[in-house]
């Protein structure tokens, strides 16, 4: 990042931070992806809180962003399984925050497994969630009753631009990709499952491109809006499979178990736009499937008669080239520095709560003062 574009996004954070000030005595916890504009968000969190941990997923670092951060911040491994097992959760939060006041922010709902024993149970006081996924959103509202205010922006309006280009990112990965091996996806037939807002915007860059699309989604409501739009649609996912030459899944859950794999057609390309885990049950196929890697980030799946291609281990194919999306980033990120500050000032009560419109408008006019000009 050049200097002038890192003295505005520091001035524009800066600005956040006064607007929704927090409590220097709060302490957090960040779940985050480690992106080259990633340390700005995290010195203005160290504004809002006591940053104790960084804990970045472990598909999207970028290594001098990692040195970058390790000078400033305690950082440390992630995985589903640290916070899946509430013993292990418990242990981890009370070696990095003990007695603490705590805000947990989370991208992928990560902390869903043991929230209500780290509620319940840590020695300090979890104030609440931030999370910033639709997945992440699912799980936090699977919950009958939460145990402490989780605020979502994985639905906010500030969200929306970020989709938009996330979108358009994951389809330049998936072609770039398809193209390093000397083939490519104009005019091809494609299937995008999940019509959320990251799906949709997937399926209409995919169309701009030449691309024959065709959507499925388990929502009947979804499957009426992708074919109000002209979209193909189908009943089910091994109908979409059949014939699609390319595969991208974008539902936030499991969007392919073992038996779906059987519907994919020959030479098929599949990728996910989340995490690998949280689409596609890869892992499954181990000792069914030979696994070849043939290429950069493409790796040959073969069982006699059948064979298709993984994207980038199946992992959100867009960090493959660093998932930029501009200055956008900058008003969902802002909104997670306002959501925290509301966390630590008690402004909400226990269960799934978005921000206040009124927060967001403030965030919007001061990103228009500082970036559009």
């Amino acid at each position: 990042m050049e200097s002038p574009e890192k003295a505005r996004l520091d001035a524009f954070f800066r600005q956040i931070t006064t607007q929704f000030p927090g409590d220097s005595r709060i302490t957090s916890l960040i779940i985050t992806h480690l992106l080259p504009e990633r340390p700005a968000f995290l010195r203005a969190m160290a504004t809002t809180t006591a940053v104790r941990a960084v804990l970045p997923k472990p598909r999207s670092i970028d290594r001098s962003t990692l040195a970058q951060v390790r000078r400033t911040f305690p950082v440390y491994d992630l995985s589903r399984e640290l916070f899946a097992d509430s013993t292990t959760a418990l242990d981890f939060l009370e070696d990095t925050a003990a007695g603490k006041e705590v805000v947990l922010l989370d991208i992928g709902g990560y902390f869903a497994p043991c929230l209500e024993t780290l509620v319940g149970k840590f020695s300090g006081r979890v104030l609440g969630v931030v999370e910033d996924t639709e997945n992440g959103h699912q799980r936090y509202a699977a919950f009958d009753h939460l145990p402490c205010p989780v605020v979502s922006v994985a639905r906010s309006p500030l969200k929306d631009c970020e989709d938009h280009l996330v979108g358009r990112s994951i389809v330049f990965s998936a072609d770039a990709l398809v193209r390093g091996r000397g083939d490519i996806l104009t005019s091809r037939n494609a299937c995008v499952i999940g019509f959320g807002k990251v799906g949709r915007a997937v399926a209409q860059t995919l169309r701009a491109q030449d691309l024959r699309v065709t959507v499925y989604d388990s929502d009947p409501v979804k499957g009426v809006q992708a074919r109000a739009q002209g979209f193909r649609t189908s009943s089910s996912t091994t109908e979409a499979l059949q014939d699609a030459e390319l595969v991208l899944c974008a539902t936030g859950n499991l969007a392919l178990r073992q038996g779906d794999f059987a519907a994919l057609r020959n030479g098929a390309y599949l990728a996910s736009v989340t995490s690998s885990e949280d689409e596609l049950e890869l892992g499954s196929l181990h000792g069914l499937y030979r696994r070849t890697p043939v290429g950069d980030q493409l790796t040959r799946y073969e069982v006699t008669g059948h064979y298709f291609y993984v994207l980038a281990d199946g992992g959100a194919v867009n960090f493959v080239h660093g998932a930029a999306v501009g200055t956008y980033i900058h008003l969902v990120q802002a909104e997670i520095v306002a959501a925290t500050a509301a966390l630590s000032n008690g402004q909400f009560q226990p269960g799934l709560h978005a921000t206040p419109a009124s927060d967001r408008q403030t965030i919007a006019r001061i990103w228009l003062d500082h970036f559009d000009r």
